[in-house]
């Protein structure tokens, strides 16, 4: 029982102090959607926080926002009726996701590649593709900052945190 406390306070701990400095400091960056990596963060938490799934899970984000400009983009520029070129634009780019994911599994985290491309479509859906601008980017530096600063660094430092409790 001591255990599961001291496990569930370093960890409270955590998540009180690093994510807020997150969002303090992102908008000073110029990034202002950082609220993006709480959502990456706790992707990468459902997978225990594992340093070796953290370059596949980066990957997999990354890949996922640029998808949603190519779609965006995609969708803007068509012809065909609006609903179905949701439709068709959502089939062919979620299959080819999967597909391309599953040939390079050892490096993009398949769940992260589509929920990255749904971060980025909920984002950048509403606004008139002319002005995305550096959009992309800053939903990229956001992912980021979730699997490595919120799921490495608060790992890292949370298990810093019971090993000093421990003692």
């Amino acid at each position: 029982m001591k255990e599961k406390w001291i496990n569930a306070l370093t960890l409270a701990f955590t998540v009180a102090l690093l994510p807020p400095i997150w969002a303090v400091l992102s908008p000073y960056i110029g990034v202002t959607v950082g609220a993006v990596a709480l959502i990456c963060a706790g992707l990468f938490a459902c997978l225990g926080n594992d340093i070796k799934k953290a370059i596949p899970v980066t990957a997999g984000f990354l890949l996922g926002d640029a998808w949603a400009v190519i779609a965006l983009t995609i969708m803007v520029h068509s012809t065909l009726n609006p609903n179905l070129t949701l439709y068709l634009t959502l089939f062919v780019m979620g299959g080819l996701a999967v597909i391309f994911g599953t040939i390079g599994e050892k490096v993009i985290f398949v769940p992260a590649w589509l929920a990255g491309w749904a971060i980025g479509l909920t984002i950048m859906g509403p606004m008139d593709i002319a002005t995305v601008g550096f959009m992309p980017l800053q939903i990229a530096a956001a992912m980021v900052a979730g699997v490595w600063y919120v799921g490495v660094i608060g790992d890292l430092f949370q298990k810093i945190l019971v090993k000093i409790l421990k003692k």
